[in-house]
């Protein structure tokens, strides 16, 4: 039974296969996370989701977390945080020229948000797909955001966009030892 090995964030080895018995072949590596391939060539990928301030208010989470996990996403690391404007700010750095730069920083600091790594196949796609359009208007009925979200500024959550945009949003809130697949 073939084995690969990773190594992930900060030293920490990740051996597989796991559970399942499947040969898994490494296809990339990167800081805070790996994306692996089935004998089907079926990406087992990771990605950050944020469950924001709106939706912790309300006691979202378990909710939201149910819409995830009945999609055959895994939660692996979560946590429950309350990030500083500074922090919101490094984390957005992205967006810093865009207009609403200095309201969603404001906005990710004003109450605590669950930052947590969901891990599955295709993850980052099937997380965007769970969580609907930005402007829960134009959600599709069912998703988070039609169901949840408030405005298109308070929209319930965050998910990563691409396989290295996810490396580097868990890194910023995950060490490789959190992460318990």
């Amino acid at each position: 039974m073939p084995h690969a090995a990773a190594s992930v964030n900060r030293g920490f080895s990740m051996p597989g296969p796991h559970a399942t018995g499947a040969a898994i072949k490494l296809r990339g590596v990167s800081p805070g996370g790996i994306t692996l391939t089935k004998e089907a060539d079926m990406a087992v990928e990771r990605t950050l989701s944020i469950i924001k301030p709106d939706a912790t208010r309300r006691n979202l989470t378990g909710k939201i977390n149910a819409k995830f996990e009945e999609a055959g996403l895994r939660i692996i690391a979560q946590k429950r945080i309350q990030m500083t404007p500074a922090q919101a700010g490094t984390f957005y750095a992205v967006h810093k020229e865009r207009p609403f730069y200095g309201e969603l920083c404001e906005f990710m600091a004003r109450a605590p948000v669950v930052v947590q790594v969901l891990e599955g196949e295709n993850a980052i796609a099937k997380n965007r797909e769970v969580m609907g359009a930005t402007n829960p208007a134009d959600a599709a009925p069912g998703t988070v955001r039609a169901e949840f979200a408030e405005s298109v500024g308070e929209n319930s959550v965050h998910g990563s966009d691409a396989p290295e945009t996810a490396a580097i949003e868990i890194s910023y809130f995950f060490s490789g030892l959190e992460l318990v697949g």
